[in-house]
């Protein structure tokens, strides 16, 4: 085991990762968001009667950006907060970003696309059993060039999204966890409660309500905690984070989506508590699958995380 025995160096006091934190969301949030801040100004100067969306603030169409680019500028920030975070890792923790991930410096490319690959596959089968059973529940909007436009835009910017959310919640936190607490159920816990609660704004929430809403993400965190405590690293998760994000943008996406999108279809209604139940169903599976490749050992859960665990590169 490497990945969460690599942040055994004391180098994890927890003013480092207030700061890191601090700074990596002034860059996110801020400095990220400066080109979404000047095209909303340039809009609303040019058309005085632009107006948020009340129901979805993030349906940039409000303001009269085409969604394509608005996905673009919704987006960038996670570039920036990806980069800052990286940059800081050396200097604060004596960490490389390849270490966050999986305590080597060696990435598994093969386990990013394995996840990527079968979680998409299962999100599709979902998704055509749901449209041929209910089909008048979905839209159809097929626009080849607006379309193919949001698949290259979708491949190339949102794992740059979503890998900065797996290596600061799977990687970089739950390495601070596992070094304060040495327990990996709180590894799994505690990172997880926080990436929820980190999604509290999102416009879904708002639609349907905190208790019908929340559960899905923090059983979206404990999945990805699971899977990466599971197979000693976040290549997993992060491919799997990657192709579900890409799919609700190019395949699928509804009105209180934060992700507004000209994807082929639109679901006209969606019923949370559904979905976090088909959620949990293909998770399991995507696990039983894993697992007979991997062969993962379930009992490690149990083990104590130990410094001379760590064993020397292969």
């Amino acid at each position: 085991m490497k990945h969460l025995e690599r942040a055994l160096d004391g180098q994890n006091p927890w003013w480092k990762y207030l700061v890191v934190f601090i700074i990596t969301f002034i860059a996110t949030n801020l400095i990220g968001a400066i080109p979404l801040g000047i095209v909303m100004v340039v809009k609303s100067l040019g058309n005085g009667n632009l107006a948020p969306n009340p129901d979805n603030v993030a349906d940039l169409s409000a303001y009269g950006i085409p969604s394509n680019q608005g996905l673009i500028l919704l987006l960038f920030p996670f570039l920036v907060g990806l980069i800052t975070l990286i940059v800081l890792l050396k200097p604060f923790h004596k960490r490389t970003y390849k270490e966050v991930i999986n305590g080597t410096n060696r990435l598994r490319w093969s386990r990013f696309f394995t996840g990527a690959v079968v979680w998409f596959v299962l999100m599709g089968i979902y998704l055509a059993v749901n449209y041929f059973l209910v089909p008048d529940n979905f839209q159809i909007q097929f626009n080849p060039a607006s379309l193919l436009a949001l698949v290259a835009i979708s491949l190339l910017l949102i794992p740059f999204q979503t890998t900065y959310e797996e290596l600061f919640f799977r990687g970089y936190l739950a390495q601070g966890v596992a070094a304060w607490t040495l327990n990996r159920w709180m590894v799994l816990i505690i990172p997880s409660f926080i990436f929820g609660l980190m999604h509290v704004f999102n416009p879904e929430v708002k639609e349907f309500g905190f208790w019908l809403t929340m559960p899905q993400y923090w059983l979206f965190g404990l999945f990805f905690g699971l899977i990466s405590i599971l197979d000693d690293g976040i290549e997993i998760a992060m491919g799997v984070h990657a192709a579900n994000n890409i799919f609700a943008s190019v395949m699928v996406t509804h009105s209180s989506s934060v992700l507004q999108t000209d994807a082929l279809l639109i679901q006209k209604q969606v019923d949370p508590l559904h979905e976090t139940l088909y959620f949990i169903l293909i998770s399991i599976v995507f696990i039983l699958l894993l697992n007979r490749r991997y062969n993962w050992n379930f009992n490690i859960m149990q083990v104590k995380i130990r410094k001379e665990e760590i064993t020397p590169e292969s």
